[in-house]
């Protein structure tokens, strides 16, 4: 019972979805991980356009997501009544995938990042996976801090992305997994760092170089600025790929 109440940091999370991502970028096949997120079905319609709008905006992981109805279930959670699902790619599947590539990732935190006329300045605000519970893109959002729809109107704003280290010595697999995950559709990389310098301002471990990646739970956000509730569940659970959809299909 006294082990059932033992806290979990996100880090802990994340290192052991890291090992259970098993989806080949080449193949197209394999788990994924994936982020919930509940709305009220009524809205389905108005956020279906959002999502749709970042995802194909390039602010997103990947275009692929599963709509789960009353009844269906994902992971242990079961869609209520008057309740709509999305599950949508979370980007700690990019750091799985590099894993079983031999890149030894290490996520780092999760953060705002400014853009100023399209192009990624800084990060603003972070949290570090050692230090909470919680994903801190979900923590970040909660507050209300990001500015995605501004972003994406004027190109100025604050939008969510992670960062995460990987030894310099490993920079030639990094692009060419990286490639094979472009050509699978996951797109989610914001900037690549060269080793031993500052990404975005936040300097990296030496004889390592810095990978900033675009937070799946960016769409979740430009749906919260709008007034609409949505609960989002981040790191939620993994899922086959050939259960998702792409969004242009939907």
């Amino acid at each position: 019972m006294q082990r059932n109440n033992q806290i979990q940091f996100t880090s802990s999370k994340i290192e052991d979805l890291m090992f259970r991502t098993t989806f080949n970028p080449k193949t197209m096949e394999g788990d994924v991980i994936v982020n919930l997120s509940l709305i009220d079905k009524r809205d389905f319609e108005d956020v279906l356009k959002i999502f749709s709008l970042a995802i194909n905006s390039g602010l997103a992981v990947s275009p692929m997501l599963k709509v789960l109805h009353e009844g269906d279930s994902v992971g242990e959670r079961v869609i209520g009544k008057d309740e709509v699902g999305f599950a949508t790619v979370c980007s700690i599947t990019i750091d799985g995938i590099l894993l079983k590539a031999g890149v030894m990732i290490k996520p780092r935190f999760g953060g705002l990042v400014e853009i100023r006329d399209g192009v990624p300045l800084r990060f603003t605000n972070v949290l570090t996976y050692q230090s909470t519970t919680i994903d801190p893109l979900e923590v970040l959002m909660s507050q209300e801090l990001t500015s995605v729809m501004e972003m994406l109107r004027t190109g100025t704003g604050k939008i969510l992305a992670n960062l995460r280290e990987a030894p310099m010595v490993a920079r030639d697999i990094i692009d060419s997994t990286l490639s094979d995950m472009v050509d699978a559709g996951i797109t989610g990389i914001l900037e690549v760092g060269e080793p031993n310098t500052r990404i975005l301002d936040v300097p990296v471990e030496r004889d390592h170089l810095g990978i900033v990646v675009i937070g799946g739970t960016n769409p979740m956000a430009i749906v919260q600025e709008h007034g609409i509730p949505i609960r989002t569940n981040a790191m939620s659970t993994l899922m086959d790929i050939n259960e998702l959809k792409h969004i242009n299909d939907l």
